[in-house]
């Protein structure tokens, strides 16, 4: 750690708190050790070993794998690592040949108020890798699988996605004595029967459904996944002031967190009944039945001593995120699979103040002009800390579909986007694109969601997306979006898109391009090795670098570098005025 991240610590945390951060705490399941337990001898007899693994190694060990618990790694940080830079995507090595922009959306300069200091617009501009980066190490990226893929058929594929492979997960982490977040949700699997007609999970657990529009274009069903994304608020967020569960007080809480992260003054909620907090929300001046809040400096109920961080969620906030196959019903409509590729967790370990934040920025550009590998700390059955406030902790497929722990690279991968790009809010990309109030609660629905602009733009994000970067994924080699969205020249067919009745017209593939990703995927599985890629593509992709020379890649010229905020225009996108002004 360098002297300023220390300082930093010492200053918001006092030497004890600082020591309980670095997984001294052995009582603190959030703060175990680098290296997991193997299975035992009772649970894994076969697989018990007292060995440790690089990275490359542990793809031969992993192909005959079942326990939960993958091999262990040889110690934390850069240790054994096959790639260093796995922090950036495959995306990142795309061909802009001067005149497409796919790196918008990722990288950005600071826009004021928010916590995100990246300021990297500049990697718009042209290609600024270390020595490492330089050379892409996604290979799975050059792989072609066309005759494996079409030897998988498509009732074998539909039987593959339609298994559950999560409700297995958490007896079997339990079994082991796992120590980080063990997913419990019932009947996840499921997708929106999980949920109430408000997004609320059934179970009781308090995780709560939004819908949100995915973000270009890694999350497009048309490139090969879909997903859903949870949101879980502290038990003080759901309590009145007397310690007892309140649905009234959590929406309410809900309804504030939603304002402040997107940075609006006031915001739609679900109907809250303000008799029950004795607080007026709406500014209305008496208490009744609501359907709006406007933003107060504090939260409520027994959370009313936490003030209001505008685009900063509090302190504990949880996050739970599946990526799932891309599932076909009978009638050929595009779904959310019951099988997941990945279970994704974050949740915000320390609440750092936006000082703090502003002396990690500076620390990591530091570290970057000096080129040194990114690292993140290890906690063990916690995941990785990304020293940014958030703990990240990952289960993926194993060879035979199911979920396992991830290894340290697999979860190192998850930092290039949930640390080190500009663009995000707090981290996070999926709440600040939430449908605005009452109607984004609830699982995701792209069906009558509108191609919304985004927060200071005039036409469709999709539409602009499609503008700037030539094609409908950051590789341009998604050829049906391609024969939908293009006429023959390479031209954006503005008539086409302008007849999509929604986001769900838009963004999904025919049913026949999902099993034909869908089995791509599979192969990756079966051969386990995401430390390669996870991009379910069949062919190579032609306009990705396999290596990348700094000085003489093409750059892009002023009018192709873009301002734009991740926040959506949902009031634009249904045609009315803009009611929600940014402060």
């Amino acid at each position: 750690m360098s002297r300023l991240g220390l300082l930093s610590l010492l200053s918001l945390l006092g030497p004890w708190g600082l020591l309980s951060l670095w997984g001294q705490d052995s009582t603190d399941p959030m703060t175990q050790p680098t290296q997991w337990t193997q299975p035992t001898q009772r649970t894994q007899p076969t697989q018990r070993t007292q060995r440790t693994h690089t990275s490359v190694q542990k793809v031969e060990l992993l192909k005959g794998w079942t326990a939960v618990l993958p091999p262990r790694s040889p110690g934390s940080g850069i240790v054994g690592v096959y790639n260093p830079e796995a922090v950036i995507p495959p995306q990142c090595y795309t061909r802009t040949e001067g005149r497409f922009n796919p790196c918008y959306v990722c990288h950005q300069n600071h826009i004021p108020g928010r916590e995100n200091r990246m300021n990297d617009a500049r990697l718009q501009r042209a290609y600024s890798f270390s020595q490492a980066g330089q050379t892409n190490r996604w290979r799975n990226l050059f792989e072609d699988r066309t005759q494996r893929a079409t030897a998988i058929s498509d009732e074998a594929i539909h039987a593959w996605i339609n298994d559950d492979n999560f409700s297995e997960l958490a007896g079997r982490l339990e079994a082991v004595q796992f120590r980080g977040y063990i997913p419990r949700l019932q009947n996840l699997a499921d997708g929106a029967a999980a949920f109430d007609e408000e997004g609320f999970a059934k179970d009781g657990s308090h995780w709560v459904a939004f819908s949100y529009k995915p973000f270009p274009s890694t999350f497009w069903p048309t490139n090969g996944s879909t997903d859903d994304v949870l949101i879980r608020l502290p038990a003080k967020f759901r309590r009145t002031q007397d310690g007892l569960y309140s649905r009234e007080v959590y929406k309410a809480n809900l309804a504030i967190l939603e304002a402040a992260i997107k940075g609006f003054e006031s915001i739609g909620s679900l109907p809250i009944d303000e008799t029950q907090l004795g607080q007026d929300l709406n500014g209305d001046g008496t208490l009744g039945r609501i359907h709006a809040i406007t933003r107060p400096a504090s939260y409520v109920g027994a959370g009313n001593a936490t003030r209001v961080e505008p685009y900063v969620y509090p302190h504990r906030t949880e996050f739970l995120h599946t990526v799932r196959y891309v599932g076909v019903d009978t009638d050929g409509s595009i779904t959310n699979a019951r099988r997941m590729k990945e279970v994704r967790y974050m949740r915000k370990r320390d609440f750092l103040s936006k000082t703090i934040l502003a002396h990690y920025y500076d620390e990591e550009y530091q570290e970057k002009l000096e080129g040194t590998p990114p690292h993140y700390p290890d906690r063990g059955h916690a995941g990785l800390y990304n020293k940014m406030g958030w703990l990240l902790q990952g289960f993926i497929e194993d060879k035979d579909g199911r979920l396992r722990f991830n290894t340290y690279e697999e979860t190192m991968f998850c930092m290039g986007c949930h640390n080190t790009v500009g663009s995000t809010i707090d981290k996070t990309y999926s709440f600040p694109r939430k449908i605005d109030g009452a109607a984004g609660w609830g699982y995701i629905n792209l069906r009558g969601m509108p191609d919304a602009p985004t927060l200071n733009e005039q036409q469709g994000e999709i539409l602009t997306y499609l503008e700037r970067v030539g094609g409908g994924t950051e590789f341009r080699n998604n050829p049906e979006m391609a024969a939908r969205w293009y006429r023959a020249d390479g031209s954006v067919n503005y008539a086409a898109v302008a007849a999509a009745q929604d986001v769900y017209e838009l963004i999904t593939p025919s049913p026949a391009r999902a099993l034909l990703l869908n089995k791509a995927y599979k192969l990756i599985v079966e051969d386990q090795d995401y430390i390669y890629g996870r991009d379910a593509t069949v062919s190579p992709p032609a306009n990705v670098y396999e290596y990348v020379d700094n000085n003489v890649a093409p750059t892009l010229p002023p009018d192709k570098i873009y301002a734009w905020d991740i926040r959506l225009n949902w009031a634009a996108g249904r045609g009315e005025a803009l009611k929600q002004c940014p402060r």
